[in-house]
């Protein structure tokens, strides 16, 4: 009997399924008005799978589910856990201050009963509130809702308190990066300042305070805040050395510094030959700084950090030892924070070596911040977190000198060449008399590259615009070149990588002058 009815349950399935029954949602067989509306739902189905897979495709893209329901019950489940917490207390436990104990297989241990959680909060306990918590003294107790939100601000926020109280004992104000900074400033950008100090110093206000005292005086002495404007006569370096282009996908500002020009004993002994011109040339580096700080906003919620792009390409070891280690040590004391991130590109073999080397001046913070790429991944890298049209021509990029003088540039569209794969870039709708420039790049390049018009009428020949031909991986400089159409028809740009097992990334981007009228761009 039971076997049976298990039987029918099956056979009703499967008819459902090929849309000749409805399914049974409550009621008898027969079916209620939802059962109706499930068979009518059922046929339309059927006759979706037969008329074809497209149609029915677009039909599941139209029934799905809004993103707004599952965000809408997200919100309810967190206003309800918040009215809950509203009527607990909570002690916060801080991370450790020692980088060893931060490290250390302690603070990675999931929450216990005999230990607390470095920098998390728990439900406080009557015995916790009367004998101060788990075995360490907590530093914060918190009582209400949004405890989350709360235990993440709660460092930052009592640090920055005891920073300014600190602050408002000094006989005059401090001004850093053209900010004044204190308590009684009256500026939004006197906090994103002062964050920065106690970010650098893991929230420890005093170590924060005697930060900020000692580059408020060092700025006072050198004149960083006038340097900017000053001519220190190294115009040859300029664009070469240490220079900002562009912005990064964050929008932050991005600056470059390659010293492979160093190489070049003439250059090194006309630029760092001795102690006066080391000390001049340090000048202009905090002038290329303090230029790339007036880029930033420094505002809660605005772009408040550069990325920063070093090309160790050519880059001699011993003869920039004493003045990378002056520039780190200065930029460190003096502008913390102000990387969000440092990408190393062109890195040699005996870069792990220069890395020990510079390790001890670095903090924890500073070195999480490293990207690295080899030589032969540059663009890859770097279009990870730039946009190709604001990647310099010699990092693979799009960028040529002066392209930015004239407003922003034009967008490029981005696309991937599997190893072994070919693919054909059409621009099609080209008019009789339009003329078209393209440009196009291939990181670490190493294929064929082609370029033909294809034109619309039946009896006429396509036109080699560009014989297909191999572009050695040595090549910098992007594919640039214009051509002018005598009937309509379509562009097609080949490229060719089943040579190479190796992916590579690509960027292009054209522009179609038409007869008598604007250019347009994609």
């Amino acid at each position: 009997m039971r076997r049976g009815r298990r039987e029918r349950e099956r056979e009703r399935a499967r008819r459902a399924r090929e849309g000749e029954i409805g399914v049974v949602v409550g009621g008898g067989e027969g079916g209620s008005e939802r059962g109706k509306k499930s068979r009518c739902a059922a046929s339309a189905g059927s006759e979706a799978r037969k008329a074809g897979s497209a149609q029915a495709r677009i039909r599941m893209r139209r029934t799905k589910p809004k993103r707004a329901s599952s965000a809408s019950a997200s919100a309810a489940l967190w206003e309800e856990k918040e009215k809950k917490n509203e009527r607990k207390i909570h002690i916060y436990h801080p991370p450790p201050k020692s980088p060893k104990l931060r490290k250390s297989r302690h603070g990675c241990l999931p929450c216990s009963g005999a230990t607390p959680c470095p920098g998390q909060a728990h439900e406080a306990q009557p015995h916790e509130l009367a004998h101060g918590g788990r075995g360490a003294p907590p530093k914060l107790v918190i009582q209400g809702g949004l405890v989350p939100r709360l235990v993440a601000q709660a460092p930052r926020e009592a640090g920055l308190s005891e920073l300014k109280q600190l602050l408002s004992e000094s006989p005059k104000p401090l001004s850093v990066w053209g900010v004044t900074v204190g308590p009684d400033c009256g500026d939004e950008r006197g906090d994103v300042v002062l964050l920065k100090f106690l970010r650098a110093r893991d929230f420890a206000a005093r170590e924060a305070h005697a930060m900020v005292v000692r580059s408020a005086e060092w700025r006072a002495e050198f004149g960083a805040d006038g340097v900017a404007e000053e001519e220190l006569g190294f115009k040859e370096l300029e664009g070469v050395v240490a220079y900002t282009h562009g912005w990064d996908r964050g929008g932050r500002p991005v600056c470059y510094n390659a010293y492979g020009v160093f190489r070049d004993r003439a250059v090194y002994e006309r630029v760092l030959g001795d102690a006066d011109k080391l000390g001049r040339f340090l000048r202009w580096r905090v002038q290329v700084m303090e230029r790339g700080v007036r880029m930033l906003q420094l505002r809660p919620g605005g772009v408040n950090a550069i990325t920063q792009v070093t090309d160790l390409k050519d880059m001699p070891k011993r003869e920039l030892r004493a003045a990378s280690s002056r520039i780190l040590a200065l930029f460190q004391d003096n502008y913390p924070e102000l990387v969000a991130r440092k990408v190393f590109i062109n890195v040699p073999w005996y870069f792990s070596m220069l890395y020990s080397m510079m390790s001890p001046f670095l903090t924890e913070r500073t070195k999480s911040k490293f990207v690295i790429a080899r030589e032969g991944n540059v663009a890859e890298t770097l279009y990870k977190f730039i946009r190709p049209e604001f990647v310099p021509v010699q990092y693979g990029g799009l960028s040529r000198p002066g392209d930015l003088e004239n407003g922003p540039p034009k967008p490029a569209s981005e696309f991937a060449i599997k190893g072994g794969e070919k693919v054909f870039l059409e621009i099609d709708g080209i008019e009789a008399g339009a003329t078209i420039t393209w440009d196009i790049v291939v990181g670490g390049w190493d294929l064929e590259y082609g370029a033909e018009f294809v034109p619309t009428a039946e009896n006429s020949y396509t036109l080699a615009v560009e014989k297909p031909r191999r572009i050695a991986a040595t090549a910098e400089e992007p594919v640039h070149n214009a051509f002018t159409a005598r009937e309509a028809g379509k562009l097609v740009l080949t490229v060719d990588n089943s040579g190479s097992r190796k992916k590579k990334v690509a960027a292009y981007r054209y522009f179609v002058r038409k007869p008598s009228s604007s250019p347009s761009s994609i």
